[in-house]
Formats: structure tokens, C-alpha cells, sequence
């Protein structure tokens, strides 16, 4: 599933190893959900802390967990991450955080949008969006 989170991202920045988003799994921070097609998995979305010397790509502050969403193409477009990201967002809401954010390409930007995630910082690559949990 990682591999299908970022694939798009490798050749940005080979600095920032994508293994960092699910290296020793289960620290404090850490949550997930994963989405089953029969017996196989057809998606993953999981939120973890960063730190700023070792950030994500959507990284805000050592506070804001970074979401994650991974989809296998077959089940794009189906309404799997949608599932996987309101579940991710109820729990991240009952595990106390003020806010979530991620890395997003430019054209994915207005599905985030309609969940009230806002552009936060932009690059040529990609754009951080975070979503305020608590008004």
C-alpha cells in the first residue's frame, strides 16, 4: 500500500524516504484502517507524528498527524478512500488532535477540499492541505 500512496512522489525527493511512513509501526501517534475486497486488501489509510528534523511530505507540526491514503487502481473511484478517510477523521477526532494534514497532487486537491481540507503550503510537486477537527 505504500508503494501505491507514493509512487507519484519518488523522483521529488529521494532525501525523504517513504519508509518512513510506516517504519516501526505502532509508536505513540500511530493509527489505521485497512479496506478488504473479499480476502484481499483494496486499501490503506493510516495517520502518523512526525518530527521536524524527519518530516512527512505533508508535514505542519510535531502536533498534526499526516494522513495517508492508498487505494489499489481497481477499487479507485468507488468510494473506498472515501470510507477510509471519514473513519480515519472519526478517530483521529476521538484521539484528541486538532487537526490532520497531507500531501496532495494539484489535481487531487478539490476531493480534499470537499471534506474541508485547505491549502496550507504548495510546491511544484504537490500541495499541504490540513483539516481543523475541532471548531
Amino acid at each position: 500500500m505504500l508503494r501505491h500512496a507514493y509512487y507519484w512522489r519518488l523522483e521529488e525527493d529521494r532525501e525523504r524516504p517513504v519508509y518512513r511512513y510506516v517504519q516501526n509501526w505502532g509508536r505513540a501517534g500511530d493509527a489505521g484502517v485497512i479496506a478488504l475486497d473479499g480476502p484481499h486488501p483494496a486499501g490503506a489509510a493510516w495517520y502518523r507524528l512526525f518530527d521536524e528534523r524527519a518530516p512527512g511530505f505533508g508535514f505542519v507540526d510535531e502536533r498534526t498527524p499526516e494522513l495517508t491514503i492508498a487505494v489499489v487502481p481497481s477499487r479507485r473511484g468507488k468510494g473506498t478512500g472515501r470510507e477510509m478517510l471519514t473513519a480515519l477523521l472519526d478517530r483521529a477526532r476521538a484521539d484528541g488532535y486538532d487537526a490532520v494534514s497531507l500531501s496532495a497532487a494539484h489535481e487531487q486537491t478539490e476531493y480534499y477540499g470537499h471534506f474541508g481540507f485547505v491549502p496550507v503550503r504548495e510546491t511544484a510537486y504537490a500541495v499541504t492541505m490540513q483539516l481543523a477537527l475541532k471548531s
